[in-house]
């Protein structure tokens, strides 16, 4: 079974370690940085709410902070206590999206400044997958999520593609989904303005 993007979905009856949650959750509350599996491809995340573990992911992915990265919630409600406003536009496009769609909206609540674009603006997407979702659901809050690989550099569509560096400079990698085939991709990406104003970005 594949979803819109080629990714071969995890079945009903595959579980994830409790033992594995539980790590990656005291990562992120003690401020420290996970590579984990997404409903796209493999993240690199933290405490949205966390600067300086923020700041940790960008310099492991040698970006500078000006260039924005997004992060998941776990369901609509984190969704709406994430962001001051939802346009109804982006109730919308969430509502009949079929393949995952990450929205930048105009005025986020509780998340780090360096996580955020120049605009003040940010990217949120609603995690379909398992485990990432739980993660959010733990945490009480959103995880930043960008792709598993340097800056410049190929984004890696499996967990065996991302680079030594990678998974050692991170404080955990998760076990749960490592061995999932197929060629995700990463999301659509459209921005919603408060005004309604829609921009698709990719």
């Amino acid at each position: 079974m594949t979803d819109g993007y080629g990714f071969k979905t995890i079945m009903e009856n595959e579980r994830y370690d409790r033992e594995d949650l539980d790590r990656a959750v005291e990562v992120l509350r003690n401020g420290g940085i996970i590579l984990y599996p997404t409903d796209t491809v493999w993240g690199i995340g933290c405490d949205a709410a966390n600067v300086d573990a923020v700041e940790k992911i960008y310099r492991l992915k040698e970006r500078s902070d000006s260039k924005a990265m997004l992060c998941l919630v776990d369901s609509e409600g984190m969704l709406q206590r994430s962001v001051r406003t939802v346009p109804d536009a982006a109730w919308q496009l969430i509502e009949t999206a079929v393949n995952p769609l990450t929205i930048i909206y105009d005025h986020p609540i509780g998340i780090a400044e360096n996580l955020k674009a120049d605009d003040g603006s940010l990217g949120i997407r609603i995690t379909s997958e398992p485990f990432s979702s739980a993660l959010c659901r733990r945490l009480r809050g959103p995880i930043v999520s960008t792709s598993a690989n340097v800056s410049g550099k190929k984004t890696p569509r499996q967990f065996a593609d991302i680079e030594p560096e990678i998974i050692d400079g991170v404080d955990y990698a998760v076990r749960f989904g490592r061995t999932s085939s197929g060629s995700p991709k990463p999301s659509n990406i459209i921005k919603v303005c408060d005004n309604g104003v829609i921009k698709v970005i990719r």
